[in-house]
């Protein structure tokens, strides 16, 4: 029995400082709590950075966008300037013709200049801006060239046909940008 006292001692005498280390959490080493303390705060810094880079990012294109407005918004107010000065040119050619008139007194001469003066602007027109004016007169109604304001029988035509040109119509490009006002003769019905 002595056999097992002595080990019922030595068990009492050691399970107190087991239970004591089980209860005791182990202690992280000092070198990988400072390594991640030191982790920490790379990313933090990284954060920081990552965060300036976005909000510059973002200043840079919302800039970016009031640019893009800007440049819209002038390149509208602006679209027609080189348009613009060619027709000041003409603005100029008519000023000179009628201060001629005044001063002659002469309707052939103010005739004679607005023709000028209009054969010019069209020329500018059809070979800088590629405006091009279009008299439909004989030819066969098109809806997609012609406007009709009035039509009438005749027994002459075959298909419906332009009869009379009462305003001409533009072409921009080959579009049209302003349809020919025209009277149209369609054929006669057989009754």
């Amino acid at each position: 029995m002595k056999k097992g006292t002595e080990e019922e001692k030595i068990e009492q005498e050691i399970e107190p400082e087991v239970s004591a280390a089980a209860a005791e959490p182990e202690k992280e080493p000092v070198d990988e709590v400072s390594a991640l303390k030191e982790q920490i705060q790379k990313l933090e810094a990284e954060k920081a950075e990552m965060k300036d880079q976005f909000l510059r990012k973002a200043a840079d294109f919302d800039n970016f966008r009031k640019r893009l407005i800007r440049d819209k918004e002038d390149a509208v107010s602006f679209a027609n300037t080189s348009l613009l000065t060619d027709l000041i040119d003409v603005l100029d050619d008519f000023e000179r013709a009628e201060a001629a008139a005044k001063k002659s007194q002469d309707f052939e001469t103010l005739a004679n200049g607005v023709d000028l003066i209009e054969k010019r602007l069209a020329t500018l027109l059809e070979k800088k801006w590629g405006l091009t004016k279009y008299v439909p007169l004989n030819e066969a109604f098109d809806p997609e060239k012609h406007e009709a304001l009035m039509m009438t029988e005749s027994p002459d035509v075959k298909e419906a046909t332009v009869a009379e040109v009462f305003q001409n119509g533009y072409i921009l490009h080959d579009r049209v940008i302003r349809h020919a006002k025209v009277k149209v003769s369609m054929p006669a019905k057989n009754n």
